[in-house]
């Protein structure tokens, strides 16, 4: 048997270091990566050690809870094509006390094989994330802070936008020319909720 055949053997250390990066949670697809075949991932579900979620996505049984969990089991499922935004992408950020009901994702216009997913809103856009609109937390691809705000905005709640603003200045996330620039492509409203929420954090 040469390299090109030999069959990969599994690589429990990887595959718990790619857990440990989602909350507990690993895909088919990454168990695979790491040595694991279908039949083998079977196997360890029957014994215990890992639980199976829903089709394609499993959690290891031990791995303590997360925080936030739920909104990185949804993002796998659609992963790699979605990213986690609006009051998700705050909830990540640290930029809400408010715990969102939902989990709220953002994927391509032109994306059409969706998994479907009780409790997950699915946001289209026609404008592309570039990479400034993506950052990785938790593992997880999301909106960047100036690009989640805006989102935010779009989506009416100001409330939340002139929190998230504050934060986000005070830390350092954000910078109010990106937030200025992410609110612009957004109309009026969009750009009048934004500055109104830059004023209110220089007071």
């Amino acid at each position: 048997m040469n390299d090109t055949t030999r069959i990969k053997k599994p690589d429990q250390e990887a595959l718990f270091e790619t857990a440990s990066a989602q909350a507990g949670y690993f895909t088919a697809a990454q168990a695979l990566d790491h040595g694991f075949s279908s039949a083998l991932l079977t196997h360890h579900t029957k014994t215990g050690r890992f639980v199976r979620v829903v089709r394609g996505l499993y959690r290891l049984r031990d791995y303590p809870a997360q925080p936030g969990e739920e909104i990185v089991a949804a993002w796998l499922r659609q992963a790699p094509d979605a990213v986690v935004s609006h009051e998700s992408a705050l909830e990540l950020l640290d930029l809400s006390d408010i715990i969102a009901d939902r989990v709220h994702l953002t994927v391509a216009r032109a994306r059409r094989r969706l998994v479907a997913q009780p409790g997950v809103t699915i946001h289209t856009t026609t404008h592309p994330l570039t990479a400034a609109d993506i950052i990785r937390r938790h593992g997880v691809r999301l909106t960047a802070p100036a690009r989640t705000i805006a989102d935010v905005a779009a989506a009416g709640m100001p409330d939340q936008v002139a929190a998230a603003v504050g934060q986000a200045l005070r830390r350092g996330l954000t910078t109010p020319a990106l937030l200025r620039e992410a609110a612009r492509t957004r109309g009026h409203r969009v750009q009048r909720l934004v500055e109104a929420a830059l004023a209110g954090a220089d007071e």
